[in-house]
């Protein structure tokens, strides 16, 4: 069976706001619901993305077994297999899941537990069911335990854009955050290290893989890993949760860029111009860590110091604007609905996902290779030019790397991303540079001691002549889809 949701996380008292004002219809089923989830002391299951629990509810006890979490973000999509159990030790000889879970079986033991009190509600609305849950409580795991306040939306019947519309009835009641974490994944987190920066992570895609689905999958990560960002911005300020954060909106603005032939509705340019909102949002905060990195004197660091904190302060409260959560909120739908494809050529959008990225590649490695020509004597504008040229083709090389995967592609393709990194050090130190006078005046330091060193004439010597080899490296450069 499969199932598809929509969770969002609220705070307590929104929970609370929610809940009195109930825009449901009815009133809520309680239930108070213990789940024990189980995997071996390696996380064998969770590896292959599979999780095990058994839920408590009354005096039920539910077996299920999940695969796919997170496939859409904010949507889970996720195949699953039920059964009723007599108790807490799960049953792994069931034939529906007897292959799925081989070899875990005798080293399954229980790893956290999840206490919830849900409301649940069934919604009708036109042709949509939606059955609504929302959950109050908390993840146990060994010593620790973390709260959980979130709302789920399962499509029973109907399309799913009914999900997003009953979304943005709740989030007008109560600040609502897309979620991107399952109740499983929470425990798992529990158990490791406090939640930090998150990188991009590689999405699996296959040679049967159509354009369209690669470019839903993979904007999908790439929502996700902002949403991640976001969450661990919650905890101490991280100078790299903030530039992570940053990057996955460039990478899903870049994606967007380079899959814009996909696309035919209105709504794209909206989208586009909210991501770059959003990411001009993060810009301040990282470009001062940038110049205490660098800073030269005590007195220019103290100064950097303070404006950063009243940069991350504005990042904070960008991020908790209505008009933030409802750009995440739009861009899932968008993402996981795909209305953009329904006017367009079926043949584009069924197109191989390597043939749609050999196109890619071609034509943004002309535009670095030949607007890189002469990178020492070109102006800062130009240099600009070519360092986004390759930042979206650097990009490009990550999303579509999965398709790339012979001993002598992968090894290719490892030395184009060196080349890349080179490449895109020496153009983004040079930038580091064009934009620091600018920068350090509209903090009015540009009189402070040090504040010269950060955009001295010797350092940009430096880094035009590294641009220049980067560049030869990579026009030489074996192209790993050719």
């Amino acid at each position: 069976m499969q199932e598809t949701e929509l969770k969002l996380e609220l705070s307590r008292s929104g929970a609370g706001s929610l809940l009195k004002k109930n825009p449901f219809g009815s009133s809520p089923t309680i239930l108070q619901q213990r789940s024990i989830y189980f995997d071996t002391p390696g996380w064998d299951l969770s590896k292959r993305g599979l999780s095990l629990r058994i839920r408590q509810s009354g005096n039920e006890r539910i077996q299920t077994v999940r695969a796919g979490d997170g496939a859409e973000v904010g949507s889970f999509t996720r195949e699953q297999w039920e059964r009723p159990v007599a108790g807490d030790t799960p049953i792994l000889d069931d034939p529906q899941i007897r292959d799925l879970l081989a070899g875990a079986g005798p080293k399954v033991a229980p790893l956290f537990e999840v206490h919830v009190k849900r409301h649940r509600w069934n919604v009708m609305d036109g042709d949509a069911t939606i059955e609504v849950a929302l959950d109050l409580g908390k993840v146990v795991a060994a010593d620790r335990e973390a709260p959980l306040c979130e709302i789920e939306l399962e499509k029973k019947a109907g399309p799913p854009t009914a999900l997003y519309a009953l979304a943005r009835k709740v989030a007008l009641i109560t600040p609502a955050h897309l979620g991107v974490l399952s109740k499983a994944e929470r425990g798992y987190r529990l158990l490791g290290s406090a939640p930090g920066a998150v990188k991009a992570a590689s999405t699996p895609l296959t040679s049967k893989t159509s354009a369209a689905t690669a470019f839903a999958h993979i904007a999908a990560a790439c929502l996700r890993q902002f949403r991640l960002n976001e969450t661990a911005l919650a905890w101490p300020r991280d100078a790299e949760a903030v530039h992570q954060a940053r990057v996955s909106l460039r990478r899903l603005r870049s994606l967007c860029s380079i899959c814009k032939s996909l696309f035919d509705d209105s709504r794209f340019d909206h989208l586009r111009e909210e991501l770059t909102w959003l990411a001009s949002e993060f810009g301040d905060a990282r470009n001062i860590d940038v110049m205490i990195d660098r800073a030269s004197s005590e007195a220019l660091s103290s100064r950097l110091q303070d404006a950063r904190d009243d940069a991350y302060a504005a990042v904070e409260a960008s991020l908790s604007s209505v008009r933030a959560r409802s750009l995440l909120i739009d861009a899932a739908e968008w993402i996981s609905v795909r209305d953009w494809r329904t006017q367009s050529d079926e043949m584009l959008y069924e197109q191989s996902s390597r043939d749609f990225a050999s196109g890619v590649f071609d034509k943004l490695w002309k535009k670095v290779a030949k607007g890189g020509n002469n990178l020492i004597d070109a102006d800062d504008e130009t240099r600009h030019k070519v360092r986004i040229a390759a930042k979206k083709l650097r990009y490009a090389a990550e999303f579509f790397e999965p398709l790339y995967q012979s001993k002598a592609e992968a090894k290719r393709h490892r030395r184009f991303i060196m080349v890349m990194e080179d490449l895109q050090d020496q153009l983004g130190g040079l930038n580091d540079l064009a934009t620091a006078p600018d920068m350090l005046a509209g903090l009015e330091l540009s009189d402070v001691a040090g504040a010269k060193d950060l955009f001295s004439a010797e350092d940009k010597a430096k880094f035009l002549v590294g641009a220049a080899e980067a560049h030869d490296a990579f026009v030489n450069t074996r192209r790993f889809w050719r």
